[in-house]
């Protein structure tokens, strides 16, 4: 049996946003933001950076982060992301920052973690990988606004900041880079 849905935008009765409706039996296909999940990973003092073998993006510095996927906790999420990214095996802390990026429907949750075992590898979307000094960090070239205000935050957390999860900087909303550079129309 196939089913053969048409579909149409409009606001559902008892709603009150345009929403696409299946026309012959009224069931709604609510379109919801995506979650991302990563960590800022510490090892010795020294910060994991992943370089970007994916688009968007690619050839730029990030975190280890990814979508969350169906049937995972968040701290499961940015586990899994740190091992696929990078062949690590971390230790989540705490949860570092709650990041929203409303251009692109997501919102991103972000982890200290502590690297578990000293192993690691590059993974099929990275490039390449490097532990970096706080005065080592490719500032110009790391990947997306969420990227600098994570590696911020984590300084702030390491200075004694309270460990309550941090938010968007003041008026950002993750469309500019922290310089004030637009991102490239399609990147997120």
């Amino acid at each position: 049996m196939t089913l053969d849905r048409a579909f149409s935008v409009r606001v559902p009765e008892g709603d009150a946003m345009p929403r696409k409706v299946c026309d012959h039996c009224g069931f709604v296909a609510y379109e919801n933001p995506k979650i991302v999940v990563g960590s800022v990973v510490r090892s010795e003092g020294r910060i994991l950076l992943c370089r970007r073998a994916i688009e968007p993006r690619r050839g730029y510095w990030t975190i280890p982060a990814g979508y969350m996927e169906l049937n995972e906790t968040p701290e499961e999420g940015a586990m899994r992301e740190a091992r696929e990214e990078a062949g690590a095996s971390i230790a989540i802390e705490r949860l570092l920052a709650i990041y929203s990026v409303p251009r692109i429907s997501q919102v991103q949750l972000i982890f200290r973690a502590e690297l578990s075992d000293p192993a690691v590898e590059a993974g099929v979307e990275t490039l390449e990988l490097r532990f970096f000094a706080w005065d080592e960090i490719p500032w110009d070239d790391l990947a997306f606004p969420s990227v600098h205000w994570a590696l911020n935050h984590e300084r702030a957390a390491e200075g004694g900041a309270p460990p309550v999860p941090f938010g968007n900087p003041e008026g950002a909303a993750g469309d500019r880079m922290p310089d004030g550079r637009p991102l490239p129309v399609g990147d997120f």
